[in-house]
């Protein structure tokens, strides 16, 4: 009996061992991959602050694809249709009224090819906190030269639908290679991304392809930069990132593991965007507990 216990407890410490070291082994790979991503780029250093009251609820970001100074935004539901114009440090240039639409609750903004293949802006009215609207809807426009009213007849539309029903979106990409248009939600434990339907805009109407879902929640941003090679997708807490090979589509790039890149967490931060360049990104953040909006640039090593 006793050599059986001896036996045993040889056994025991020798799993119990093993057990400790692969433990060990594992938390030091994690610390070395978090090391490595945090690596990529740098820490963000705050630019210009939005005093303007109209700008407390800003939602969503993007750089211009034409100009390389133009910061585009725009506040969510009840805020002013329109895009507002920042410079690369915060500072006011003007707006583009949209004529024609009201703000129900627009959530993100992007940059990508239209009609022609000429540079587009894309407005995505996709928030729906009590997921209780049938139709959610995306606005485009060329892209202009003079920051002035955008009329009516100028801008596109469609309207689309969940294939299982209502859901709340705040986060939306458009692919600079491809000019496909995506979304992903936001309240389920694991997001989804969506893809809307090549002919969309022709038709004026679709329904909304469900793809695959990530390991994530609570998405409220995402960018895709101007050569298509990186993609960031953001929730309140982590920036996500993916490198995206020549070969592959966008949502087959996001099927990949992503890496964690620095983010220093904001009041309500729902808005990010890489740079013209593609080696940086801007966040920014809605106005909470008397901070006021911030602009962030994160640049790459």
């Amino acid at each position: 009996m006793k050599i059986h216990l001896l036996y045993f407890s040889v056994i025991l410490a020798f799993f119990t061992q093993s057990c400790i070291e692969g433990i060990t082994q594992a938390s030091e790979k994690k610390e070395s991959e978090n090391q490595k991503i945090d690596s990529l780029f740098l820490a963000g250093t705050p630019l210009g602050k939005l005093v303007n009251p109209l700008l407390e609820e800003v939602s969503g970001l993007v750089v211009s694809h034409r100009y390389p100074n133009r910061l585009y935004v725009h506040t969510d539901s009840g805020g002013e249709a329109a895009v507002f114009v920042l410079d690369t440090l915060g500072n006011e240039l003007g707006k583009l009224e949209l004529s024609g639409l009201s703000n129900r609750d627009w959530e993100d903004i992007a940059i990508g090819p239209g009609p022609n293949g000429s540079s587009y802006i894309y407005v995505a009215e996709i928030g729906d906190n009590e997921a209780k609207y049938n139709q959610i809807y995306l606005y485009r426009f060329a892209e202009p030269e003079q920051l002035q009213a955008i009329p009516s007849a100028a801008i596109d539309r469609i309207s689309l639908q969940y294939p299982s029903g209502p859901k709340d979106a705040e986060a939306f990409l458009v692919d600079p290679i491809s000019g496909e248009l995506y979304l992903v939600s936001k309240r389920e434990a694991k997001n989804t991304l969506y893809r809307v339907p090549v002919d969309g805009f022709e038709k004026g109407k679709a329904l909304l392809e469900k793809l695959h879902s990530f390991d994530f929640t609570s998405s409220v941003a995402a960018d895709v930069s101007r050569d298509g090679s990186q993609i960031l997708i953001k929730n309140y807490l982590q920036v996500f990132y993916w490198t995206r090979q020549a070969n592959q589509s966008l949502s087959e790039a996001l099927q990949a593991p992503p890496l964690r890149l620095p983010y220093l967490p904001e009041p309500q931060g729902e808005a990010i965007g890489f740079n013209y360049k593609g080696d940086a990104y801007f966040t920014l953040s809605e106005k909470r507990n008397g901070i006021i909006p911030t602009l962030y640039r994160y640049p790459k090593k």
